[in-house]
């Protein structure tokens, strides 16, 4: 489970946040935790959003206006909001009615508040392994992320992570990698899809990362 708020999120974390009490969406590569705005609304309308927690909900939405979608009603002559899965919290009733609350400020997926970071456009598998204790994790990352970023990620596996220096095998070279950049621009490419053309086993080329120990500086 997600415990830390990042910059970006894989579609498996977000497919974690699945019921009503913990529940996070996609839309157009937002990711937005809608956990506190359902349980103080609740009702139906919550139920759409409930039924696709965990999910991406861009097709929910026009991508130019970045609204609800809408259809026009050929027997009352009127633009609708667009609802295949019915009508979810703060879109407008169809027909004026008196106890439609217009007082929540921005809809959901406008509300910055509610944004919690981005959706990975796409995600790549590492092995990390510790020389020193000859450890290793296997860590699905965003190509979005740094390495420092992607070491925030390991701390789940060792919280003195920073404490080593963090390398790759170049050309018979351990080289030591550049914690601001991504793995892509330290000379790592994501190679996957042409491996995955050929049926190469996952293994035989998924990128190592080598951690080698420094001074464990984060004993506290």
């Amino acid at each position: 489970m997600v415990s830390k708020k990042r910059g970006y999120y894989t579609p498996s974390e977000i497919s974690l946040h699945n019921c009503s009490g913990d529940c996070w969406v996609s839309v157009f590569g937002k990711v937005y935790d809608l956990t506190e705005l359902l349980a103080s609304n609740k009702g139906p309308l919550c139920q759409p959003i409930i039924q696709f927690a965990g999910e991406d909900v861009s097709n929910w939405f026009d991508e130019n206006t970045r609204d609800v979608k809408t259809q026009w009603d050929a027997e009352t002559s009127l633009v609708s909001s667009f609802l295949p899965h019915g009508r979810f919290l703060h879109v407008p009733p169809i027909e004026p009615v008196s106890n439609w609350r217009t007082d929540f400020g921005a809809p959901w997926w406008r509300d910055e508040k509610l944004c919690i970071g981005s959706l990975s456009q796409s995600t790549r598998k590492i092995r990390v392994v510790n020389t020193l204790t000859h450890q290793e994790a296997l860590l699905e990352v965003c190509s979005e992320e740094t390495m420092e970023q992607i070491l925030d990620r390991y701390m789940d596996f060792n919280a003195h992570a920073s404490s080593y220096t963090w390398k790759t095998l170049d050309e018979g070279d351990f080289r030591p990698l550049d914690m601001q950049k991504t793995l892509h621009d330290n000379g790592i490419p994501n190679e996957s899809n042409e491996f995955e053309k050929l049926r190469i086993a996952e293994d035989f080329y998924t990128p190592v990362v080598h951690l080698y120990f420094d001074d464990d500086l984060t004993v506290q």
